[in-house]
């Protein structure tokens, strides 16, 4: 992707963003009632953090620690996160929200291993007055704010990354589409907006909703789609993160590509970053995490002292069972080896020695990654 395409793949992001702050104007925050219970919050500040998984290596490298940081950060040190993970099971995940509750945390954070099942805890958490913050996942149930990226445009980011990669050869063959889990709403989102840019523009061979989004069942059915299209009729796959990616990968490299197909990714997981370094991976979706965590650490120690919400989100979102949700979208940027320096580095994700180790020295040294 040269400069100006990089350019206007930022000014996109920041244009969705834009709309989506100003489309849906003003509502009555749906956390009044969490709030006046909590009205005038005295001592110390416990936010319960629920995250949904630990294979994507985001969460306890990056949300984790960033959310602990700003909560410290806006409390003068003073505020404590009490953490659990669900390692994918959502019957977990309300075992340890209730388990929250019973132990009357001041705010929930909760990022839903399956945005349904969460709603019977998101209720238990309203009903003892304690508010609740939908993270990068809109969960469902009462809840009083959301925070995550515009997904949809992930996934648009994602199908004009392929498109670009396939160029006239866009229609010469088939593709894969390698989807997320069905109990995650991003990953309907993201399906969404890849579709949109897709649609017409390539033959799409197979299409999955890959469980669980681990990348094995990624392998597995990428070695289904394989054996069903023929290795030579597979011009290009998309995945729908970088993890799925790595498994697609595998399988591809296992079929005996003689030359891999462009594979799209999301997250900027560190392994997906350096099969883009390598040219295993055409792209990522780089999201700043950085932005999303401050976000959320801000809605949820606002809501626990009871303050509104108005000076951080100017927007609403609707999700299944509530309507009004005050939101923050975050926008997002398509990620090549022509912008590693100005994303996950600058941003200081990454290092390039973390990045660039012997095996992958020789892929830095091509692209002046130093």
């Amino acid at each position: 992707m040269n400069a100006k395409m990089r350019r206007a793949a930022v000014a996109t992001a920041a244009t969705a963003l834009a709309v989506s702050l100003a489309a849906c104007g003003s509502a009555k925050e749906s956390g009044d009632k969490a709030e006046a219970s909590k009205s005038d919050k005295k001592g110390p500040i416990t936010v319960g953090l629920l995250l949904p998984e630990n294979q994507t290596a985001r969460y306890e490298k990056f949300d984790k620690p960033l959310i602990e940081k700003k909560v410290s950060e806006l409390t003068d040190g003073t505020g404590k996160v009490v953490y659990a993970n669900a390692k994918q099971d959502a019957t977990l995940q309300n075992q340890q929200a209730d388990t929250m509750v019973t132990n009357k945390v001041d705010v929930l954070v909760v990022d839903a291993v399956d945005s349904k099942a969460i709603a019977s805890s998101v209720k238990k958490a309203k009903e003892a007055g304690i508010p609740v913050v939908a993270y990068d996942r809109l969960a469902e149930g009462p809840i009083d704010a959301y925070t995550s990226f515009d997904n949809e445009e992930v996934g648009r980011v994602q199908g004009k990354a392929l498109l670009e990669a396939l160029g006239s050869t866009a229609k010469s063959g088939q593709i894969v589409m390698m989807n997320g889990a069905v109990t995650d709403p991003n990953a309907a989102l993201f399906k969404k907006g890849a579709h949109s840019e897709l649609d017409g523009k390539v033959n799409i061979g197979k299409e999955y909703d890959t469980k669980e989004w681990k990348p094995e069942n990624a392998n597995a059915n990428m070695e289904g789609a394989i054996s069903a299209l023929g290795k030579d009729k597979i011009i290009g796959v998309y995945s729908a993160n970088d993890s799925m990616a790595g498994g697609i990968i595998t399988a591809l490299k296992g079929a005996g590509f003689s030359k891999l197909p462009p594979v799209t990714g999301q997250d900027a997981e560190l392994a997906g970053v350096q099969r883009i370094v390598t040219g295993e991976q055409f792209m990522s979706v780089y999201k700043s995490y950085p932005q999303e965590a401050a976000v959320a650490a801000e809605m949820a120690v606002a809501l626990a002292k009871g303050e509104k919400l108005d000076s951080i989100a100017k927007a609403t979102v609707d999700s299944p069972t509530t309507k009004g949700v005050p939101s923050v979208l975050v926008p997002v940027v398509s990620l090549t080896k022509d912008n590693i320096n100005d994303t996950v580095i600058k941003e200081g994700i990454y290092t390039a020695g973390e990045i660039c180790t012997a095996k992958y020295k020789a892929g830095c040294d091509a692209i002046g990654l130093k």
